[in-house]
């Protein structure tokens, strides 16, 4: 690696088939240039120059986010991105050297599945992020809300009536399409004390309860958005504080990565096992974005990955933190 501005045109270049070459690039250069990660390779008795699949990189497991600063090479924070955790939890941090490259990163990640920003109103619920400092969900639905260049493009903290009212005046709007992007439960309250017709709208969700309402699955979820808010469209974003990367289904449960991230399936009792298909395993997500920090991340998350590439999370690994916006039972 030369200089992250150099990187940065090679990650948006990067496909199917150059992928595992970059991949295994970013690894020797977080290798040797991130303190934590190389003494956690050191400690697992790797040598990195042996590595040559990406199977065979060695995944940092997600908890070091709460108890180490992980920066690959010299630089200062511009912002640290935190976890929202559950009361009296340690919470992750994730320094971020440029905020602007994250929020224009996530536009990509979006607009890769959906297309400009330009083309939407964002309404956004989304207490318990806008309540506290530090999240990257915050950071990203500011850029889109400013960046969609549209008046009814807010956030709709406390203010449930100018939220109705508002969707109800773009029933009519043929010009762009209407997201109301919401945490779980908030969408969840919204949907037991009203019931609407929001058709037109795409809804998109975060997933989590935040300790404010009792787990239910994904299908559950969806199943009253459908029938209360009479939601045709339904998606679920899957993103987290240690990520700088965003995965989206396509309507169903399967995510979809754009082609700077992947998963990889690890077994449950042996996380050096990697490369399960089609059955429960534990989530390695490699993100490429994550050039400045680690972009090899063993996670909490239980899911299924599939043979073209796309991904189902079901819960998360026993004893792990209540923390994060991808928590959903699948």
């Amino acid at each position: 690696m030369d200089t992250f501005k150099s990187f940065e045109s090679t990650l948006y270049s990067v496909n199917d088939q150059t992928f595992a070459h970059i991949a295994l690039e970013v690894f020797r250069f977080q290798a040797v240039n991130n303190p934590v990660y190389r003494a956690f390779i050191q400690n697992l008795s790797v040598d990195p120059a042996a590595i040559a699949r990406v199977e065979d990189i060695p995944f940092l497991p997600i908890s070091f986010f709460k108890t180490h600063a992980l920066q690959s090479g010299n630089w200062q924070p511009e912002v640290t991105f935190t976890s929202s955790g559950t009361t009296g939890a340690t919470t992750s941090k994730h320094a971020v050297a440029d905020l602007e490259f994250y929020q224009r990163h996530s536009q990509r990640c979006f607009e890769y599945f959906f297309g400009p920003l330009t083309d939407y109103h964002f309404l956004a619920l989304l207490p318990s992020y806008l309540e506290r400092q530090g999240s990257s969900l915050i950071a990203m639905m500011d850029y889109f809300i400013r960046h969609s260049n549209s008046s009814y493009s807010s956030y709709y903290l406390f203010q449930i009536d100018k939220l109705l009212e508002d969707l109800a005046k773009l029933r009519s709007d043929t010009s762009r399409k209407v997201i109301l992007w919401g945490v779980s439960f908030a969408l969840l309250d919204l949907a037991e004390k009203f019931e609407i017709d929001l058709s037109h709208c795409l809804i998109f969700e975060t997933g989590g309860m935040k300790g404010r309402r009792k787990e239910i699955t994904r299908a559950e979820l969806h199943g009253i958005l459908h029938e209360r808010l009479k939601a045709s469209h339904i998606y679920s974003e899957y993103g987290m504080t240690e990520l700088l990367s965003q995965a989206y289904t396509a309507g169903e449960f399967r995510f979809k990565c754009p082609p700077w991230m992947k998963i990889i399936g690890r077994d449950i009792t042996d996380p050096l096992s990697k490369g399960l298909l089609r059955e429960t395993a534990g989530i390695n997500v490699i993100d490429l974005a994550n050039i400045q920090t680690v972009s090899f991340i063993e996670t909490e998350d239980l899911g299924k990955v599939y043979p073209d590439g796309t991904f189902e999370v079901l819960g998360r690994m026993d004893n792990s933190d209540v923390r994060g916006c991808n928590l959903m039972i699948g």
